[in-house]
C-alpha cells in the first residue's frame, strides 16, 4: 500500500508516539507484507525468528519490538507492539469508509456493463466495459475489475484476511488495507469468495476462470488463463502461473508456487511448491503417475498375503 504522498520517519514516529533509528527527513512512502515490499516501505517484525528476514528485505523502514543494528540505508521504528501500530497505520492511511447506497458516488462503472438487483459497489470501485454482475454480488472498497468479466450471484470480492495473532484475550486481526485486482476477461462463478490483500494485491490475470464456490485468500497471484473447479480453497500468498488447471475442492497451504500449465487433480492437498507442466494427485501432493501406481500396488495387498498362508 502507497501512501497518497510521501512522509518522513519524524511523521511517522510522531504518528506511533515510539522512538526511531535513522535522520528526521528518512522517507517513508508506505507499508507492506514482507513478501511484496519495496524501497520506502514500512515492513513489521515482532519475533527474533524473522528479524533478520525483515532487515534484509527490500523495505528500508521496519517496525521492531527491539533496538538492534541498523542496516546502511535503512531506518527502523522501535515499538512495544509491532503488530498493534502497523494495524494503526491501516487504519489511518486505509480507513474503513461507510457507503448507505448500493452504488458508491466514487464508484467508476463503464459502459455496456450491467448489474442486476441487490449488488453493492463500494467506494473507489472501478469495473470496466461489458462486464456483467449477476444479483447479490459484493464488491468492496477499492477493487479494480477490468473489461468483460462475468460475477455470477452471491460472489463477495474484498472481505478481509484471514489473518491473526493470538494473544491472551483471545485473536487479534491484522487490519486489510490492500485491493482486489481482476484483469478482463475473467469468469467468476456463484458464491466465491476473494480477499484483499493485506497491503498489497490479491490479483487474477487476464481469460481466467473460476467455478462456483471457489475461496481465493489474500495477496495471492492467480495467472493467465487458468481454470480453478468448484470448491477449491487457496490459502493467502499463493502464486498460481499461467494455464494452471485445479479440479474440485482442491486445497492449497499458504506461501506456495504452482508452474505453469500444472494439472492438480481433484481433492489434491497442496501442502508444498510444485513445477509446472506436470500433473499432480493426492496429500501430500505428488505426480499423479507415481500416486496411482501406490494406489494400484495397495489393492494387491490382501492378494500377497493371502498367497503368503
Amino acid at each position: 500500500m502507497k501512501f497518497q504522498r510521501a512522509h518522513s520517519l519524524l511523521e511517522i514516529a510522531n504518528l506511533l508516539g515510539c522512538e526511531f533509528v535513522g535522520n528526521d527527513d528518512f522517507p517513508v512512502l508506505g507499508m507492506n507484507e514482507i513478501h511484496v515490499v519495496e524501497a520506502g516501505d514500512i515492513v513489521f517484525v515482532d519475533h527474533p525468528k524473522y528479524y533478520d528476514k525483515a532487515l534484509q528485505s527490500a523495505a528500508t523502514i521496519v517496525l521492531i519490538n527491539k533496538k538492534v543494528d541498523c542496516p546502511s540505508g535503512k531506518a527502523l521504528l522501535i515499538s512495544d507492539d509491532p503488530f498493534r501500530d502497523f494495524n494503526f497505520l491501516t487504519r489511518h492511511f486505509r480507513p474503513f469508509q461507510y457507503a448507505n447506497v448500493a452504488i458508491a458516488p466514487s464508484a467508476k462503472i463503464g459502459e455496456g456493463t450491467q448489474i442486476q438487483p441487490n449488488c453493492f459497489i463500494g467506494n473507489n470501485v472501478t469495473i470496466g466495459e461489458n462486464c456483467l454482475l449477476h444479483s447479490n454480488v459484493s464488491i468492496y472498497d477499492n477493487t479494480q475489475i477490468g473489461d468483460n468479466v462475468i460475477i455470477h450471484a452471491g460472489t463477495v470480492i474484498g472481505a478481509d484476511a484471514f489473518y491473526y495473532k493470538k494473544r491472551p484475550e483471545g485473536f487479534d486481526q491484522l487490519l486489510s488495507g490492500g485491493r482486489v485486482v481482476i484483469e478482463s476477461n475473467v469468469g467468476i462463478g456463484a458464491l466465491c469468495t476473494i480477499d484483499k490483500g493485506v497491503t498489497g494485491d490479491t490479483t487474477i490475470k487476464e481469460g481466467t476462470k473460476l467455478d462456483n464456490q471457489v475461496h481465493v485468500g489474500h495477496d495471492t497471484v492467480i495467472g493467465k488463463k487458468c481454470l480453478i473447479a468448484s470448491q477449491t480453497g487457496i490459502a493467502g500468498c499463493v502464486i498460481i502461473e499461467d494455464e494452471v488447471t485445479l479440479w474440485g475442492q482442491v486445497g492449497t497451504t499458504s506461501g506456495i508456487t504452482i508452474g505453469s500449465k500444472a494439472v492438480v487433480m481433484g481433492q489434491t492437498g497442496v501442502t508444498k511448491s510444485v513445477p509446472g507442466g506436470k500433473s499432480y494427485f493426492g496429500t501430500p501432493i505428488q505426480e499423479s503417475r507415481e500416486k496411482l501406481k501406490q494406489l494400484a500396488n495397495i489393492k494387491k495387498i490382501p492378494e500377497i498375503l493371502n498367497k503368503l498362508k
